[in-house]
């Protein structure tokens, strides 16, 4: 799978060169070798070389990557689909808490459409947008009429309360142009929701290259919470709040052991992850943060 573009040599954000930070093997499909490199201040990292758009799809075909599949077969995926569900409610939770009278979402890499379904059966507005036709199809039986490509939404003429993209915006090579075009079809009090890891994380310290979360080449991009606040300043937002993602550091850790062992550790994952959390609970970096972002 020689599938290489361009190396990435800057910073879109900062427009930094780029330095060495760590390498990373894809564990998932291809086991290829992967540099990930830093901004000046390594605020935001960036996978290089990085396949082309067209050939980028080959990297999430693989029945381990889960996020485009209802599977619940193994203790990963079974893992995964307890904890997304468990995860829906507190999202709404937070966007409520975020956004009073919020009327409509916008899920920017909807997956197989649980979020917008969990949304709309609890009264609310919702789009959905999912690059991966497979993973669209499934959304789209769950979500009639709602439900749109990445490129087509981007064309839709509509307004929303709340845009959110969980876990998508690494997965995005051009991030800061769909954020400044997904911002337009904000309503003027809405607001602009992105979960993503962080390699800041004591889980990440932990792991260093066996981190399950830097999953490149999937992840393009890797944001550190100083690096989000920049990328919100690039589209004239400010970051205004900040939510913990608790249950991705244990998670992560399972995945990690995977990786770093070659067999199944969960009590030592557990472990990791609960240390993780709880370094969090003092210095702010959790493995996984939601951000809410505002129009400044």
């Amino acid at each position: 799978m020689e599938h290489y573009a361009q190396e990435v040599k800057k910073c879109p954000v900062t427009g930094s060169e780029l330095t060495p930070y760590i390498n990373v093997i894809d564990y998932t499909v291809s086991n290829q070798k992967f540099q990930v490199k830093a901004n000046q201040d390594q605020s935001i990292l960036y996978t290089t070389p990085r396949p082309k758009d067209d050939d980028l799809g080959a990297y999430y075909k693989s029945e381990d990557y889960i996020s485009h599949t209802d599977s619940k077969k193994g203790l990963f995926n079974s893992v995964y689909q307890t904890v997304r569900q468990i995860a829906l409610k507190n999202k709404l939770k937070n966007i409520k808490s975020v956004h009073p009278n919020v009327q409509s979402v916008l899920d920017y890499g909807c997956g197989t459409g649980d979020f917008i379904r969990y949304l709309s059966d609890h009264g609310l507005r919702v789009y959905g947008a999912e690059p991966d036709s497979d993973a669209r199809r499934i959304a789209s039986d769950k979500n009639p009429g709602v439900v749109f490509s990445t490129d087509d939404i981007l064309e839709k003429d509509i307004k929303v309360d709340v845009i959110t993209l969980w876990h998508v915006l690494e997965h995005i090579p051009d991030f800061t142009g769909v954020l400044q075009k997904l911002s337009e079809k904000l309503n003027p009090d809405g607001i602009l929701i992105i979960a993503v890891p962080n390699y800041q994380s004591f889980d990440a310290q932990y792991y260093k290259e066996f981190w399950a979360a830097y999953d490149v080449p999937r992840h393009l991009t890797h944001f550190s919470r100083q690096g989000m606040e920049k990328v919100y300043r690039a589209i004239g937002f400010e970051k205004v709040e900040e939510f913990p993602m608790p249950f991705d550091s244990y998670y992560v850790s399972l995945l990690s052991e995977k990786y770093k062992t070659g067999g199944m550790k969960p009590i030592r994952a557990f472990l990791n992850g609960w240390k993780s959390n709880q370094r969090a609970k003092t210095n702010g970096e959790w493995s996984s943060i939601t951000y809410i972002g505002k129009k400044a």
